[in-house]
């Protein structure tokens, strides 16, 4: 074979016709030479693959979260996007609680104020100890009324935000009353985990406060060094409680979603974050110092403002500047009922997002919950509990219902219609 007759593999054979020759892969368009016949061809354009049927599809996300394991600034900004995505609802409930507390503190400590003043006002010079410890005392006790319907509505809010993120992970949308006929089938347990830990609080609190005051009254080198091991164990306390509160951070959603006991909600909040706490506490840091400084930057200039008006305007201190303290006092209440009522929605709807992020990265929750959108966008009834417990585990066992029943703690309403397009799969 001479040099002239060598071809290169894939060139059309000797005599052969441009019809014959074989064409360019994937549609490219054949090498043409430059103008004038000189100089190389130009390159292919690059070839366009196109999907295969079984190729990669995203994730469906057919409501607040995304069916897939939560990357840490979806985690960060989900509880954000809550409260965003039904406010009326969501605002409208941690108003609600706000409002509660704060007009039951006012009820409380105004009265018995104005009581106790006019007490000490007319009391005789030997007896204004008496009637100002007894007046202390009385206070102390009377201010356990407003703190126990603070830590209810608390808990309630919990457990309403916990059905808002569950329900809105599904697509759905449920109204003020709504969440909270379905938040209150599991009032009871929640309070009783709310008062287990604030019970706790309150017993490390009287410990230290005992501790202090038997050493000042034994001699002032005691009580020294009885505040020295205060600050030492309040910051051993704290570690200890940073730790606690993120391994347990996941109960109340437990509670709600899950109808667990309080013994099984901590047995699973505990399993469920092992290998994942500093992820967990972290966003739990990170949220909290964000609305933390939001809360001050809004709230603390609107004091500093109130003050140095009051001092330019009347610096003599008479009536106008009582005047304005009292404006401004106002306005910062409010504004601090307002910012509060964001900050406790927020924070609860936090610890659903992290409970169901922690149950899709360790027991494949966003198959089941993809599986159940699946069911009910084909117009099928879906059945069982997307968000029961797998089986094996011991809480399974206590949220068993029959197929296709609702039960008691459920986050979802009924199927849509027949009719609606399929939700793709992951």
């Amino acid at each position: 074979m001479s040099d002239h007759d060598w071809q290169a593999p894939g060139s059309p054979a000797s005599g052969s016709t441009p019809e014959t020759s074989v064409p360019p892969p994937y549609g490219a368009p054949p090498a043409t030479p430059a103008a004038g016949g000189d100089g190389p061809p130009p390159p292919p354009q690059q070839p366009w693959l196109p999907p295969t049927p079984g190729g990669w599809a995203p994730p469906p996300k057919p409501g607040l979260l995304p069916l897939r394991p939560l990357g840490f600034g979806t985690l960060l900004w989900a509880p954000f996007q809550a409260l965003r995505r039904n406010p009326a609802a969501t605002f409208g409930s941690g108003l609600v609680v706000q409002l509660v507390s704060a007009l039951a503190t006012l009820a409380v400590v105004v009265p018995f104020m104005v009581f106790i003043f006019t007490r000490v006002e007319n009391a005789a010079t030997e007896d204004f100890d008496a009637v100002m410890s007894g007046g202390v005392g009385a206070f102390l006790l009377l201010m356990l009324v407003p703190i126990a319907l603070t830590l209810v509505a608390g808990a309630f809010l919990q457990g309403v935000m916990v059905v808002e993120v569950a329900t809105g992970t599904l697509g759905e949308r449920l109204g003020f009353g709504a969440l909270w006929r379905r938040a209150a089938r599991r009032i009871w347990p929640l309070l009783g985990w709310t008062a287990l830990v604030t019970l706790a609080l309150l017993l490390v609190v009287a410990v230290f406060t005992g501790i202090i005051v038997i050493a000042a009254l034994t001699s002032p080198g005691a009580l020294i060094g009885a505040v020295l091991l205060t600050l030492l164990g309040v910051l051993g306390l704290a570690v200890l409680g940073a730790w606690l509160g993120t391994k347990l951070s996941i109960v109340p959603s437990i509670i709600v979603l899950e109808n667990a006991g309080i013994g099984q909600a901590v047995r699973r909040s505990w399993r469920l974050t092992n290998g994942y706490f500093w992820r967990t506490f972290g966003t739990l840091l990170l949220v909290g110092l964000i609305l933390n400084v939001a809360a001050q930057v809004v709230v603390q200039p609107v004091s500093l403002i109130g003050t140095i008006l009051a001092a330019i305007i009347d610096p003599t201190g008479t009536g106008a500047a009582l005047g304005i303290t009292i404006v401004t006092s106002v306005v910062t209440l409010v504004l601090s009922v307002l910012i509060g009522a964001i900050t406790a929605v927020v924070q609860s709807a936090l610890v659903a997002v992290i409970y169901i992020d922690l149950r899709m990265r360790t027991e494949g929750l966003d198959l089941e919950l993809a599986r159940f959108v699946e069911q009910r966008e084909a117009g099928a009834a879906p059945t069982g509990d997307p968000y029961a417990p797998p089986s094996g585990t011991p809480a399974a066992a206590s949220a068993s219902y029959a197929p296709g029943t609702t039960p008691p703690g459920t986050a979802w309403p009924a199927p849509p219609e027949a009719g609606a397009p399929e939700q793709p799969r992951h």
